[in-house]
């Protein structure tokens, strides 16, 4: 017993040690994260702003989400291929660029006066947000011993939710100030692609040391490092559909939510932003919560748990039972919030030299950001509750993803 206390005690000393071995480049990388859940969360607000300010319908403004995560979707691959060749630091700077570039392009898109200029835009900087993310994700459970990867990958999602909360807050007042038609979408768009673009430099002069993995032979064996994956990595195919039904219920959660409570008359659209940047709190926490909890107890365990909460919570929603379905709604942040870390971390695990190929897969599923439009679509037609009906199929299934984890985990402990 005493010899087995003593081999804990070395290894988390281990881990100690090879954490704080890659701290600055991972502070560096963290701070990426709240960019793109800067940038993400705005969406959030500019679906509803569009509404107001063009007099569109909610299935018309979800062209918003399905434009920026179509970029996800068509340069997930390429991202992954350019990383492979140039490496992540490369890769993160390429990202910036599309980003800011996309960012500053709001000024001849508002000169246009077209809502299709604002979408071409918002496509260039969802083909900027894949990069930094295909780069970002995977090498944060690279920096450090690999037994705290899910938690390190879970403190590092916990700045997206802060970045998202920053967005819905500080954007939200702005845009819904009261007015017809609202702030200029101009402005913070300004001020976010020049910080982004400065942020570009600096990364263009650190140091981010490249991971390297020893050569296996399915490294040696013929084909496509994506052909290998489908073919002999069955779980991680389990993994990447959970991850997209995730992002179908997390994304259309976000883009709906402002339409929902405001549909259901409860707020205006002003105390919406807030109330949602409130649910974003609560998302935040989670991530910090989920980050410490699973340096105590199994990832699969706690993801089965979350999974669980969250299909109470949507099924409440469903209900239809007024102010008990919005406490729901805004207690399944708390459970969804260390879903996608803890997907994306168990499904890269073990993959040796195919991490980056898995990765710029894993990094496609943002597509299921046009969920939304489905529930834009059943909204617009039948009843503002219903459309809840897809992000509750939607953790169904990474549910029974987290049961299967479960199972496996507790077989091999065995």
């Amino acid at each position: 017993m005493e010899k087995y206390s003593a081999e804990l005690e070395d290894s988390a000393l281990t881990h100690k040690k090879t954490d704080r071995k890659y701290l600055v480049p991972f502070v560096l990388v963290t701070s990426l994260f709240f960019l793109w859940g800067f940038a993400r969360a705005i969406l959030d607000v500019l679906n509803k702003h569009f509404q107001n300010a063009l007099h569109i319908s909610i299935t018309h403004s979800a062209l918003i989400q399905v434009t920026t995560y179509l970029g996800y979707f068509l340069m997930a691959i390429p991202a992954g291929i350019f990383i492979n060749r140039y490496g992540y630091r490369r890769g993160v700077v390429f990202g910036l660029i599309l980003f800011g570039a996309g960012s500053l392009l709001f000024i001849p898109g508002a000169a246009m006066g077209s809502f299709y200029a604002f979408l071409l835009c918002l496509f260039i900087i969802g083909c900027g947000l894949v990069f930094l993310e295909t780069a970002a994700n995977p090498y944060v459970t690279e920096l450090g011993a690999k037994e705290t990867a899910t938690s390190r990958l879970n403190l590092s999602q916990s700045f997206n939710g802060l970045g998202g909360i920053f967005a819905t807050f500080c954007i939200g007042q702005f845009l819904f100030n009261n007015t017809e038609e609202g702030g200029n979408v101009v402005v913070p768009y300004t001020i976010l692609g020049i910080l982004v673009l400065l942020i570009a430099v600096v990364f263009s002069r650190v140091n981010l040391p490249e991971i390297k993995h020893e050569e296996t032979a399915e490294d040696q064996a013929k084909g496509s490092n994506i052909g290998k994956l489908f073919r002999h990595h069955g779980m991680f195919v389990f993994g990447l559909f959970a991850l997209l039904c995730y992002e179908i219920a997390e994304i259309s959660i976000n883009s709906y939510f402002i339409n929902f409570v405001t549909g259901m008359h409860w707020m205006s659209d002003r105390t919406a932003s807030l109330v949602l940047t409130g649910a974003l709190a609560f998302f935040m926490v989670g991530r910090f919560l989920g980050s410490w909890v699973m340096r105590h107890i199994q990832a699969t365990t706690m993801l089965l748990i979350c999974a669980v909460g969250s299909v109470v919570c949507i099924g409440l929603v469903l209900c239809d039972l007024g102010t008990v379905s919005l406490v729901a709604l805004v207690c399944n942040y708390l459970f969804e919030a260390i879903m996608f870390p803890t997907i994306f971390s168990i499904a890269l695990t073990g993959l040796g030299n195919l991490t980056k190929s898995a990765s710029s897969l894993l990094m496609m599923t943002p597509i299921g950001g046009c969920g939304f439009l489905l529930m834009g679509l059943i909204a617009d037609r039948t009843h503002v509750v219903l459309p809840f009906v897809v992000p509750f199929v939607g953790f169904c299934i990474v549910l029974a993803y987290a049961a299967r984890e479960y199972k496996i985990a507790h077989s091999k402990a065995i």
